[in-house]
Formats: C-alpha cells, structure tokens, sequence
C-alpha cells in the first residue's frame, strides 16, 4: 500500500471526515531537501471534521500527528488544512 492510501486510510478512521484530500506533492519539490525518486515525501492534507469542533488548531495537528503515527517519521514534509 502507498504512503498516500495509508494516509488516507488512517486519517479516514480517525476522523470520518466530510471532506479529505490527500496529495502527494513530492514531485514539485525535485531538488530540495528530503526529495527522493518515486515520491510520496512532501504531501498537503486537507480535512474538514466535526471531530475538530472545539479544538485549537495546535490541537488539531497534534491529533493528525497522532493518528498517522508510523507515517510521519517517513515522510519529509507535511502541510496540514485542518477545519470543521
């Protein structure tokens, strides 16, 4: 499974989000730090959740964090869209 289905997958789960786009935007950062062949090391999330209903958008990326877990350590970059 891709990094980015197991993205999905996870974040899915965790929030049973209205609205979840994730993109996988490796290839607009060849030549930078972190990039590699094949992609699937920067990425852009966007979710919007009632799951996020009360918390500060620290809080939100911090459970983001947490739900993708094993994911993170092996990606590079993360942007994250979060709102409810």
């Amino acid at each position: 499974m891709s990094i980015t289905d197991e993205m999905r997958a996870k974040l899915q789960a965790a929030f049973d989000p209205r609205e979840l786009d994730v993109v996988d935007d490796s290839e607009s950062h060849r030549g930078h730090a972190g990039h590699r062949e094949g992609g699937e090391t920067h990425f852009n999330v966007r979710i919007r959740s009632h799951a996020f209903e009360g918390q500060s958008r620290v809080q939100r990326h911090r459970a983001v964090h947490k739900a993708l877990g094993d994911i993170v350590p092996r990606i590079h970059a993360l942007a994250l869209d979060l709102d409810t």
